[in-house]
């Protein structure tokens, strides 16, 4: 903080004041409330320098020793001068400080005081400043020294603590400066040289001082660390270009992370181009400018980032900030941008963020995935009900099958998590990988439950070829995940071969409320006479199975399978139930007529392209049953029936039509 000096200068001294009352009533008003002199205790200063005068007493007086002249007030004049003749011939363009400029002859220059010091600190002519504070600091030690405070310790506790006080004002001015190195676009050369000049001067200065622990040792004479305060200040100046990176409400920018860090890089990126170009030339090598600043801005970031993770993130901005930090911080975008080698060095940086803390992250952001996956295949879902289901939009075909675009979203999602999070760390990519396939495994039985309550509601014409798709698109999302992922796909199987055959019952149902009251028609007790004919069955089976024409192989034939089996099944059904009693012309008529049947069924389906060549003898071996009017015969062809087919056996006991 600067010397406050409004007071000061608001009013000049009274010319009735001596100079020691003027200097008395400066320091007074710098010690005013609003200051950082008040800050100060009284006490404390008085304590020390009462201390410090009871061990000044068994010294001899330095006076005696140095002769005529005090040498501290002599080096100091010395001192001002060589200061005021640097100020004269110093470089106009930002080279590497040397040494402090050769000691010239002494020339005699009038000390000033407190008010006046302080204006030069204001002014920011700091060397001058500082020779004037370390002859008025020699001064007040030869004073002590020589015991002239013996009888009046409040003087030195005065003279101390404007000595103490003006040190700390150009220490404020330090920080100043440095703090605003990168807020000033034009950057001011001179200012800074000056100021490492200062900072060398002032350990040389201070060299010798005595750094051991001494009561009021923090008074007089000892040294102020500037280079420490000018590494402290850069930390701060780096904390608050940080801070000042613009940064949206989540309310005013979904995307307010990615825009904040996007700023941060840019404008520090900005920061490190101008050290690196112009700052950097106004230090000694020994600073290592580049790399103090660097480090500045790797924990003032990291102090950020830290403080980010803490609040409640969603799962695109955990992602943002993972992926910053694993993939932009050291990149060309930023630290690792080619302008910057090769004064920027990151390889010694420590990490930006905690183990601790990037465990953290990472497990919050797959927790936040899981939910995030769940939606987005809970979108897909939704689509299909509205955009297809719904509107009973027909599928197109690839390659003469059906095709459902449900394997390739399913696989984009899982792809986009997998990747994107495969670029932050391997160990994430698996755990992402896991997640995926698991909230798959739960989202097909909810798929079907939605699809099969639709196709329960609902008579469409599009439930069949959604059907055979979905089940395409089910097999393909088994290969395709194996292929492009290498996962173990066993539990998926199971699900998909428990979906496949509840698919096909619900698809046999359906087949059943078609065909069923065809049947009925045609196996009348009027059955020779029915207007009914087998065509009509086939031809409705033929409507209802051609779709799976389109189903992949070989669950295309599976299908077909079971509905040349479900047909011939319930045709064998309605023939052996209990009807009347016929004579042997009615039975060679039914015999005949079944066997007509049994080929026109059969052809249908061969044509579908079923291959259960297996079912076709079953309707003859009745027919010729039927037909028969040798029992011996009979019993030759029920026995050879119930060897082909032992199923059937069950239901020989309703076969009435054997009965003469």
């Amino acid at each position: 903080m600067e010397l406050d000096t409004r007071s000061v200068t608001s009013e000049p001294a009274s010319p009735q004041k001596s100079p020691g009352e003027e200097k008395m009533e400066v320091a007074s008003e710098l010690s005013s409330p609003g200051t950082d002199w008040q800050s100060r205790d009284s006490g404390f200063f008085e304590r020390g320098i009462k201390t410090m005068l009871s061990i000044r007493k068994s010294k001899r007086s330095l006076k005696k020793e140095r002769g005529k002249e005090d040498t501290a007030t002599w080096n100091a004049k010395r001192l001002l001068q060589t200061l005021r003749s640097y100020e004269e011939s110093k470089p106009t363009t930002c080279n590497s400080v040397e040494k402090v400029v050769e000691l010239r002859e002494p020339i005699e220059a009038k000390p000033l005081s407190v008010m006046e010091i302080n204006e030069l600190i204001q002014k920011r002519q700091l060397l001058e400043a500082f020779a004037s504070i370390k002859l008025m600091e020699d001064e007040t030690i030869s004073e002590w020294d020589s015991e002239k405070y013996s009888d009046n310790p409040q003087e030195l506790v005065r003279k101390s603590k404007d000595v103490d006080l003006l040190y700390n004002s150009i220490t404020n001015a330090i920080k100043s400066i440095v703090e605003g190195t990168l807020e000033d676009p034009t950057l001011q050369h001179t200012m800074l040289t000056s100021m490492v000049t200062l900072i060398a001067l002032e350990e040389a200065a201070h060299s010798s001082t005595d750094n051991a622990a001494r009561p009021g040792s923090d008074l007089l004479g000892r040294p102020r660390k500037w280079r420490e305060q000018w590494r402290e200040a850069i930390n701060e100046s780096a904390r608050k270009r940080v801070l000042m990176a613009p940064m949206a409400s989540r309310e005013e920018a979904t995307s307010w992370l990615d825009l904040h860090l996007h700023f941060l890089q840019e404008h520090l990126k900005e920061d490190l181009l101008k050290i690196k170009s112009s700052v950097k030339k106004c230090y000694p090598e020994e600073y290592q400018v580049c790399d103090t600043y660097v480090e500045a801005f790797h924990n003032a970031i990291a102090s950020h980032l830290q403080e980010l993770s803490q609040g409640p993130l969603d799962f695109q901005e955990l992602y943002t900030l993972l992926n910053w930090v694993a993939n932009t911080y050291h990149s060309e975008f930023f630290l690792g941008h080619p302008e910057l080698k090769p004064e920027v060095k990151t390889e010694n940086l420590s990490l930006l963020l905690t183990p601790a803390d990037w465990d953290k992250l990472k497990n919050d952001y797959i927790a936040s995935a899981k939910e995030k996956i769940k939606s987005c295949f809970g979108n897909i879902l939704r689509l299909e009900v509205t955009e297809k289901w719904e509107k009973e939009v027909h599928l197109e075909e690839k390659e003469n099958l059906y095709h459902a675009s449900l394997s390739f979203d399913i696989q984009t999602i899982i792809g986009q998590f997998v990747k994107s999070s495969g670029a932050i760390s391997g160990s994430l990519e698996n755990k992402m990988l896991e997640l995926c396939m698991a909230e798959l495994l739960e989202f097909v039985p909810r798929f079907e439950q939605e699809f099969m309550a639709w196709s329960t509601a609902q008579d469409s014409p599009i439930f069949v070829p959604h059907l055979v798709a979905y089940i395409n698109s089910f097999h393909d999302l088994v290969s395709g995940l194996e292929t492009a992922f290498k996962v173990d796909t066993d539990e998926l199987q199971k699900i998909l071969a428990a979906l496949t055959r509840n698919f096909t019952n619900i698809f046999l149902t359906k087949l059943r409320t078609k065909t069923q009251p065809l049947l009925k028609k045609i196996l009348t007790k009027n059955w020779i006479l029915a207007t009914e004919r087998p065509e009509t069955l086939a031809s409705a089976v033929s409507q209802f199975s051609e779709h799976l024409q389109h189903m992949r192989e070989p669950l295309g034939q599976e299908f077909l399978h079971e509905v040349h089996k479900y047909v011939v099944k319930e045709y064998v059904t309605q023939i052996i139930k209990p009807r009347w009693k016929m004579n042997g012309d009615t039975r060679q008529q039914v015999s005949r007529k079944m066997s007509q049947e049994a080929a026109i069924i059969h052809n249908a389906l061969i044509d579908q392209g079923s291959k259960a060549d297996w079912l076709l003898p079953v309707i003859y071996h009745i027919a010729n049953i039927i037909g028969e009017k040798k029992k011996d015969k009979i019993k030759s062809y029920v026995k050879e029936l119930c060897q082909d087919y032992p199923d059937i056996r069950l239901h020989l006991e309703n076969l009435k039509l054997l009965e003469k």
